[in-house]
């Protein structure tokens, strides 16, 4: 479940006990009723900031959103752990960044940790860790990052909480705006119009963001629903409330669903023909023979995307090499990379396990 900073704040930007209370005993009710395991991805850390600082409103630049942040995250943890234990239950926080679940031996860890927590019948809750996030390693709002999450931990059904009850037509306030109950192709969301539906004060996200988020968790094969806040309990329970987005696609490998939607790529290597096929077709991996140019700046470990000769992103991977050292291995075999300059060139620019296509 996401919950957002609308949904938890008051007018002025303060935490709301009242409403923080009603969707934690959502939850507890569930979760006990059902034995069903419940992560929850919350905002709520800049607004919970923004008061003991002397601001007003959010603040529009980064170090001061961190800062807020790092002020918010405390008391949004504090009031969580009080109200969860109310019902006796545990909480557990969990902070990421983009980095912390595509790179290989960082995703395996934060999989571990909510594994572990949801073993122990603890309740994980998540958000972006957005003290030390910068523009180029942040998920940018909470309802992505809650699809995203939603694959990493291979949910049975996302919930995205707003101040509104379902995705309208249009803002539910016009005249001839209407409910959509359910949505089984994205196509059908043509003559939807999402732009400024949603709080924008304390938060980041409008419809804008829950739709594309349910497109990213559809992908991955996980139902969604959308409905406000004091539906939570309904929305667990089954009932038909707000918009049900169906599974589109099958179950992903969870990185590879983050390396598609979580990152930014840092650089671009263009293939010849062959090594298109080979990634494509074959799904194998990247060797320097089948690379004619390289663009970007970036170090081993960054994601970047594979264009074919049309320009088009075909693939996305995780490289092994720094953008500087690429350009003197390109249209060489990995046998004489490694007779000429030793075996640890005899490896792939980028491994399949490393691949998501596009």
């Amino acid at each position: 479940m996401k919950v957002g900073s609308s949904s938890l704040t008051t007018a002025a930007g303060g935490l709301d006990p009242e409403r923080l209370a009603a969707l934690v005993g959502a939850l507890c009710s569930v979760d006990g009723e059902r034995r069903r395991e419940v992560v929850l991805v919350s905002s709520g850390a800049i607004a919970a900031g923004l008061a003991p600082l002397g601001l007003s409103r959010r603040p529009r630049d980064l170090a001061t959103q961190q800062a807020a942040a790092s002020v918010g995250q405390g008391r949004l943890m504090h009031a969580y752990t009080e109200e969860f234990g109310r019902h006796g239950r545990t909480v557990g926080q969990v902070l990421l960044t983009v980095d912390d679940v595509t790179r290989r031996a960082h995703y395996r860890n934060a999989h571990r940790t909510l594994r572990k927590l949801l073993d122990m019948q603890a309740v994980p809750i998540i958000n972006e860790n957005d003290t030390v996030a910068t523009e180029e390693i942040r998920f940018g709002d909470n309802d992505r990052l809650a699809a995203l999450v939603a694959a990493l931990v291979q949910a049975d059904l996302l919930v995205l909480l707003s101040d509104v009850d379902a995705l309208y037509t249009g803002h539910p306030s016009q005249p001839g705006s209407r409910r959509v109950d359910e949505v089984t192709d994205f196509a059908q969301l043509a003559e939807v119009s999402v732009g400024g539906v949603g709080s924008a004060g304390v938060g980041t996200g409008g419809m804008v963001t829950k739709v594309e988020a349910a497109r990213i968790a559809t992908d991955a094969g996980i139902p969604v629903v959308l409905t406000a806040a004091p539906l939570a309990a309904a929305a667990l329970s089954g009932e038909a409330v707000g918009t049900l987005f169906h599974a589109a696609g099958v179950r992903a490998t969870a990185r590879l669903h983050w390396l598609a939607h979580a990152t930014t790529a840092r650089g671009r290597l263009h293939l010849d023909p062959g090594a298109v096929t080979a990634v494509v077709d074959r799904r194998a991996s990247l060797l320097p023979a089948g690379i004619t140019r390289v663009d970007g700046a970036f170090t081993a470990g960054d994601p970047v995307d594979l264009i074919d000769v049309t320009g088009h992103a075909v693939a996305r991977g995780l490289v092994n090499y720094d953008a500087l050292e690429l350009p003197g291995l390109l249209g060489r075999s990995t046998v004489e990379l490694a007779a000429t300059l030793g075996p640890a060139y005899e490896r792939e620019v980028i491994h399949r396990d490393d691949l998501v296509l596009l």
